[in-house]
C-alpha cells in the first residue's frame, strides 16, 4: 500500500521553503545594495580624505627643497593602513609618499578620478594648475571584506530565523487544520455500527462542503443497512412460528403412520425443516451482530462463559471432544457484551465440531496475550480458500452440513467489537488442521 502524502507536512514544507527562499533572494538584493552603499561611502572616503591631504602636502613641497629625494610621511604610530598615498608631478616623478605606500600598486602616470586596478581603488586630485597630483589608494580586498562582514551580519539571523520559522509553520498549519484532523478521526471511527452524522465544526469553507456531501452518503448508507438488518431479522423471525408448525406436524406425522415409504419422506422433511430452523437462528444471529450492541457498558470477565459453551456441546453432541486449556487461570476482561461473546464462540465451536476431523479434539486455549486460539484437526485448507471462508455463505470444499455463515457471524462481532479474528491453516506447529485466533477488544 502505497503511503499518502500529508497535507500538513507539504504545507509546513513548502510556505517554509517558499519564506526561505524570499528570505535569500531578499538577502541576495539587500547584499547588492549594501555593496553599492559601502562603495560609495568608501569612495567618498577616498575623495574626501584626498582633498584634506592636498592642501597640506603642496605647503609641503613648496617649503622644501625641491632637489632632495622624494620624502616619506612617518606615522606617529605603527599601524595597518588601509589608504595609501602618493603626491608626484606631471612626470610621475615622487614626492612625497605615506609610510605604508608601495609606489608599485599605482599606475606609471598619474590622473584625476577614480580608476581601479587588480588590487586596488585609486582616486587622484590636482593642484597647481595639474603640476602636482595627490593619489590615494584602498585595497579592493578591504572592501570585499567589509562587504562580506556585513552580508554575514545580515544572513546569521538567517540560520536562527529559518527553524523558528519552519515551528511557526507547522504550529501554525496544524492549527489551522486541526478541524479537518478531527473531521477525518471522526469519519474513521465510523463504521457499520455507528453512522450518526459526522460533526464538522470550525472546518474551512473549501472542505464544509465535503463533510455535508459524508453526511448525506452516511444517511443514505444507514437507511439501506437498516432495511437490509430489518429484512434479515424480519424473515428469520416470520420464518420461526411456520416451520416450528410444519415440525411439529410432520413429527406427529412421523409418529402416526405405519406406512414405510411416508415415514422415510417425513423423515427427510424432519431434517429439512431442522435445517431450516437452524438457518433462520443464524439469520438471526447475523442480523444482531450486524445491528451493533456488542459492547457492555463496563468490563466483564467472560471466561466464565467457556465451561458452560464446552458443556453444552459435549451434552448435546454426547462426546468429549472439546478441550479447555487455561493452566495459568487466566481471566478475559473485556468490554465484548457477554450474549454478543457466546454467539461468537458458540459458531467457532460449532464450526471446528462440524469440519474438523471426528477423531481428533477441539480445543479452547487461552494465551497469555488475552487471545482464544480454537483449534481443530483435519487436512489443511487451500490458501486460496482460506482467504474466502469469512464471507457469507462461504463453505469452501467442506462436506458436511452447515450454512457458511458461522465464521461470517463470528467474524462480525469480533470486528464490531473493536476485535480481530484471524483463521490459519495448518494450525500453529501441525501439518494440518485449522486455527482461528480470536484477539477481544481491550477492557
Amino acid at each position: 500500500m502505497t503511503s499518502r502524502p500529508s497535507l500538513q507536512n507539504r504545507l509546513a514544507i513548502g510556505i517554509s521553503i517558499g519564506v526561505t527562499f524570499l528570505w535569500l533572494a531578499a538577502l541576495a538584493a539587500s547584499a547588492l545594495v549594501v555593496r553599492h552603499e559601502l562603495d560609495e561611502a568608501f569612495d567618498s572616503a577616498l575623495q574626501e580624505t584626498a582633498q584634506r591631504i592636498l592642501p597640506l602636502a603642496v605647503t609641503d613641497i613648496i617649503r622644501q627643497d625641491r632637489t632632495a629625494p622624494f620624502r616619506t610621511v612617518e606615522a606617529l604610530d605603527r599601524h595597518e593602513e588601509f589608504l595609501t598615498y602618493l603626491v608626484r608631478d606631471r612626470s610621475g616623478t615622487l614626492l612625497i609618499q605615506s609610510h605604508d605606500a608601495n609606489p608599485d600598486i599605482f599606475p606609471a602616470r598619474p590622473a584625476t578620478g577614480f580608476r581601479n586596478t587588480k588590487t586596488h581603488r585609486i582616486y587622484g586630485e590636482s593642484a597647481v594648475s595639474g603640476t602636482l597630483f595627490l593619489e590615494i589608494a584602498e585595497p579592493l580586498a578591504h572592501r570585499k571584506e567589509a562587504t562580506f562582514e556585513a552580508i554575514m551580519a545580515m544572513l546569521l539571523p538567517l540560520f536562527a530565523f529559518v527553524p523558528a520559522t519552519l515551528l511557526a509553520v507547522i504550529w501554525f498549519v496544524r492549527r489551522t487544520l486541526k478541524p479537518v484532523v478531527r473531521f477525518r478521526e471522526e469519519i474513521e471511527r465510523r463504521n457499520s455500527a455507528d453512522l450518526s452524522p459526522v460533526q464538522g465544526t470550525g472546518l474551512p469553507r473549501e472542505i464544509a462542503p465535503l463533510a455535508d456531501a459524508v453526511n448525506i452518503l452516511m444517511e443514505r448508507l444507514r437507511f439501506s443497512l437498516e432495511a437490509e438488518r430489518n429484512f434479515t431479522a424480519n424473515s428469520a423471525h416470520e420464518l420461526r412460528t411456520p416451520v416450528a408448525a410444519a415440525l411439529a406436524q410432520t413429527q406427529r406425522l412421523m409418529a402416526e403412520t405405519r406406512d414405510a415409504d411416508i415415514l422415510a419422506r417425513a423423515q427427510q422433511i424432519e431434517g429439512a425443516l431442522k435445517g431450516l430452523s437452524r438457518l433462520a437462528e443464524k439469520l438471526l444471529q447475523l442480523a444482531k451482530a450486524e445491528g451493533g450492541g456488542v459492547l457492555a457498558e463496563t468490563p466483564t470477565d467472560l471466561m466464565a462463559i467457556l465451561p458452560h459453551v464446552t458443556e453444552d456441546y459435549s451434552r448435546v453432541s454426547g462426546t468429549d471432544r472439546i478441550r479447555l486449556e487455561n493452566p495459568a487461570n487466566l481471566p478475559l476482561i473485556s468490554r465484548l457484551d457477554p450474549d454478543a461473546f457466546g454467539i461468537l464462540i458458540r459458531n467457532l465451536v460449532e464450526n471446528a465440531l462440524k469440519h474438523g476431523a471426528a477423531d481428533t479434539p477441539v480445543i479452547l486455549r487461552i494465551t497469555p496475550e488475552q487471545d482464544i486460539r480454537i483449534i481443530n484437526g483435519g487436512p489443511a485448507v487451500d490458501p486460496d480458500t482460506l482467504t474466502t471462508l469469512k464471507r457469507r455463505f462461504a463453505r469452501g470444499a467442506a462436506r458436511s452440513d452447515g450454512f457458511g455463515i458461522g465464521l461470517a457471524i463470528a467474524d462480525t462481532i469480533a470486528r464490531r467489537a473493536g476485535g480481530r479474528l484471524k483463521i490459519h491453516s495448518p494450525a500453529t506447529g501441525q501439518e494440518g488442521g485449522f486455527e482461528v485466533v480470536l484477539t477481544l477488544p481491550p477492557p
